[in-house]
């Protein structure tokens, strides 16, 4: 459920331990070239804008809504000079983002969905539990906290981000028990969180923390990261050119699945929709480049098991004009129902 490595070394491996997850297969499917324009949208550590860079004389803009993220960047900038511009702000805007600054199309567009390694890395961001900290979990800098989510959030409200976005099937009885807990004293810190969460999950036999879920729920609520993706799918159609390529890792089911249909709907391979019957579709804006979810091999899973969950999806623009506003929101109620 992690995503985004980091910038590439001369050698193709990243330093500091962190490799770009499928990144061979990102570049591949990007195929950039000499003169063309190419987004990083989740910018992270630079990894993937550092190896379109590397693969061609092109241009890239990184975009990262973490201000900390576009600071480490400054040296990947530097190296690169005007081939590598960064921008804080939502992958979400990045069509109005770039189209401020006289971008209006691009040639190619990388998405890495979820945490980056350096935030799940630094336990002051408050995503991880491995180790304390505060109770944070914010990409950005602004817009309540973890911590505020669980201070003022009724049970139910809880229960069900924890199970829509968790997919904890225990989630009544964890946000039973986190109100019970604040009842006590605040909840600040994740190591009290994750203290609390366990106590209310039976461990499984799959070697999976039980506040793993618990803890990702309350991520993408954070960060309204569904939302965002949803956005940032319809800005890349309106941004690609045709011809123009997307590719999307993500890291967990709620995120692959809506990728999916997103694309296959838009490529008009979701053998019918409830939402629009084929009739009154407009004519295809996307085209699959492949039919199944690109996976990472053996080695990569073996040599970083964060990369075992990863799944590509990749698709290039047609001619066709932009669909505009899909006609379902991707708020994960779909996949996951509810929880009461």
């Amino acid at each position: 459920m992690i995503g985004r490595g980091a910038t590439l070394s001369g050698n193709g491996a990243a330093p500091g331990g962190h490799t770009p997850v499928l990144l061979r297969e990102v570049v591949a499917v990007l195929q950039p070239r000499a003169g063309g324009i190419y987004v990083d949208g989740t910018f992270g550590a630079g990894g993937y804008a550092g190896a379109l860079l590397e693969a061609a004389d092109c241009r890239v803009w990184g975009i990262d809504r973490d201000p900390l993220a576009i600071a480490r960047g400054a040296a990947l900038a530097a190296r690169y000079g005007d081939r590598l511009s960064l921008v804080e702000g939502r992958f979400g805007d990045m069509d109005r983002l770039l189209g401020d600054r006289g971008v209006v199309t691009v040639d190619g567009i990388a998405l890495d969905l979820g945490v980056s390694s350096p935030q799940i890395d630094t336990p002051e961001r408050g995503f991880s539990f491995r180790a304390d900290g505060p109770l944070d979990m914010r990409m950005g800098g602004d817009g309540p906290t973890a911590a505020d989510l669980v201070a003022e959030l009724e049970e139910r409200d809880m229960a069900d981000i924890i199970f829509r976005y968790g997919e904890e099937r225990h989630a009544r009885r964890v946000a039973r028990a986190i109100v019970a807990a604040r009842a006590v004293e605040p909840i600040t810190r994740t190591g009290a969180l994750a203290e609390i969460v366990r106590r209310a999950v039976p461990r499984s036999n799959d070697g999976i923390d039980p506040a793993t879920r618990t803890f990702q729920a309350l991520r993408i609520a954070v960060n309204d990261e569904l939302g965002e993706l949803a956005r940032g799918l319809d800005a890349a159609e309106r941004l690609l050119a045709p011809g123009g390529r997307l590719a999307v890792v993500s890291f967990h089911s709620l995120e692959d699945r809506a990728v999916k249909a997103f694309l296959r709907e838009r490529a008009g391979t979701d053998r019918g929709s409830r939402h629009r019957p084929p009739a009154e579709r407009p004519a295809a804006s996307f085209r699959l480049l492949d039919g199944k979810a690109i996976r990472p091999g053996d080695a990569e899973s073996a040599a970083n098991p964060r990369a075992r969950s990863a799944r590509l999806r990749a698709a290039e623009r047609s001619e066709a004009a932009p669909w505009g506003d899909a006609p379902w929101r991707m708020t994960g109620t779909s996949a996951a129902g509810s929880a009461s």
